[in-house]
């Protein structure tokens, strides 16, 4: 058996409410920071072998102190980047007001593929393809990669079989949560999920 568990960012510094997406220079909050570390010490004991992460700076920020306490590199991986999106830099974080505005309503034409940003099948097949080689390289051992919600969503959704057109409101995937494929050689015999940081107070700005 080999497990490899996708693990969500922490909460980042977003104060003015903006959907980062790919931009850089996006950190996380005092809260996220904690939130990566209680990540890191959910996985004191377990027998990882691989760590990985999406290239951006939230993502290496919660990959940094799982690597301290297992005592690995980080490899960076491009396949599980955030989500494409055209709303990347609008001050529109979590959907506010996006139906307000008539010159957004253009995009909505689609919520299956979604005519909004990178389709959802590309999205699982690069993000699969990530745990398929994090699989490889922990091989009979766990491996962690780090990454966003709806990366780790389409992922898990296509582990268990699920469509992939969902209702983003009910999204099974918190902050510093932790989604574990098992593999039985090839096969995903089971998903689960679990919330390392849940007992941390709320803070502010969180995004994907």
């Amino acid at each position: 058996m080999t497990v490899v568990h996708l693990l969500r960012h922490g909460e980042v510094f977003n104060p003015d409410g903006i959907l980062y997406g790919r931009l850089p220079g996006f950190r996380l909050s005092e809260l996220g920071a904690r939130q990566a570390e209680a990540a890191a010490q959910w996985f004191v004991g377990r027998d990882i072998a691989h760590l990985a992460c999406s290239p951006l700076q939230r993502a290496r920020e919660t990959a940094a102190p799982l690597a301290a306490t297992v005592g690995l590199p980080v490899t960076v991986d491009q396949r599980l980047i955030e989500a494409g999106n055209v709303f990347e830099g609008r001050a529109v974080a979590g959907g506010k007001g996006l139906l307000r505005n008539p010159s957004y309503w253009k995009y909505f034409r689609n919520p299956f593929r979604p005519s909004w940003g990178e389709p959802y099948t590309e999205i699982a097949d690069r993000v699969m393809a990530a745990v398929r080689s994090a699989r490889d390289q922990a091989d009979g051992r766990e491996a962690v990669c780090v990454s966003h919600q709806l990366p780790v969503v389409m992922a898990a959704r296509s582990a268990e079989g699920l469509r992939l057109f969902h209702d983003p409101r009910r999204r099974r995937c918190s902050l510093a949560s932790v989604t574990s494929l098992t593999f039985d050689g090839d096969v995903i015999t089971r998903v689960q999920y679990t919330e390392p940081a849940a007992g941390l107070p709320a803070g502010h700005g969180a995004g994907a």
